[in-house]
């Protein structure tokens, strides 16, 4: 039991309670405690963060969801006039304004919060986490030859170290045009980490995918210049002309549809980018002039 009131002598004890540790609870709570006031921030489990640390991106800005929550939590943690009280529940609140009692139910951790310093020890011995089966053989899942040659040839030019994966997966992803799955199967076994990691990394990164994609990719802009100028009339262009949605590929592997937040050449705006190329002031009427060129070129590519 926790008990939040600070001075049962007097009715205002200048303590404020929050409940919740998301985005929300835990900008309250900075505000709050900038503003010189006692803050117990509560949360029911075992850290604060909430939904947004599960996010990728935040609508309708598409920033980091983390690089907006990161500081704010790290702050939380350190200020001196909030209070965390991770894994509790509040039961009762009792009183009147300016003079509440808060009851708040803690669930036992197991670990003295004195002495731990985050050293992750107790995850690595915890018997309910930990639980070895033996009778699971590892799958394996095969390779072609030559994608297994070209990782061979990037492992003996980058090494194996942590930075190297990064580095080898960019080039395979940037010959192949996608990340095989037997490829990525090889390489959790030449780099020995879990095929999870490279899929968290390959999932982070939009430039990585796991599906096979274009020979070229077309980038429209959706920047704010590049929309007022007309790019969603351009996007739907390109989907009638491809026949593919954004995000999808054509059938024959030579075009692969994107939208981009900006390309950094708003004065051209609406831009597209085909490959390395970029069109700017591109109007509908344009798009299957344009196509028409790097159809050729696809074609010449393949007949080579």
């Amino acid at each position: 039991m926790a008990d939040v009131t600070r001075d049962p002598q007097t009715k205002k004890t200048g303590a404020v309670l929050v409940v919740g540790g998301g985005i929300a609870g835990i900008q309250a709570s900075l505000d709050l405690a900038d503003s010189g006031q006692k803050v117990y921030l509560v949360e029911k489990t075992p850290a604060i963060g909430g939904n947004m640390a599960r996010l990728d991106k935040t609508f309708p800005t598409n920033d980091c969801s983390m690089c907006i929550l990161s500081p704010k939590v790290v702050e939380c943690g350190r200020h001196l006039n909030v209070d965390l009280i991770t894994l509790g529940e509040l039961t009762s609140l009792t009183g009147e304004p300016g003079n509440f009692k808060a009851t708040i139910r803690r669930t036992a951790r197991y670990v003295d919060l004195e002495k731990c310093t985050g050293c992750g020890t107790c995850l690595d011995k915890c018997p309910t986490r930990n639980r070895p089966r033996f009778d699971v053989r590892p799958r394996r899942v095969p390779i072609e030859d030559h994608h297994k040659a070209l990782v061979d040839d990037l492992i003996g030019q980058h090494g194996r170290t942590q930075a190297a994966l990064l580095r080898v997966m960019q080039e395979v992803n940037e010959r192949l045009r996608y990340l095989p799955r037997g490829v990525v199967h090889y390489l959790s076994q030449e780099f020995t980490v879990p095929e999870s990691t490279i899929y968290r990394i390959g999932t982070f990164y939009t430039a990585f995918s796991f599906t096979p994609r274009g020979r070229y990719t077309i980038s429209v802009c959706t920047g704010t210049a590049c929309h007022i100028k007309g790019a969603p009339r351009l996007v739907d262009e390109l989907k009638r002309e491809l026949g593919i949605d954004v995000g999808g590929t054509t059938e024959d592997l030579s075009f692969s549809l994107d939208t981009v937040r900006c390309l950094g050449c708003c004065s051209l705006a609406p831009v597209v980018k085909v490959g390395e190329r970029i069109y700017g002031g591109v109007r509908a009427s344009e798009i299957a002039r344009i196509l028409k060129d790097w159809r050729k070129k696809a074609t010449d590519g393949n007949a080579s």
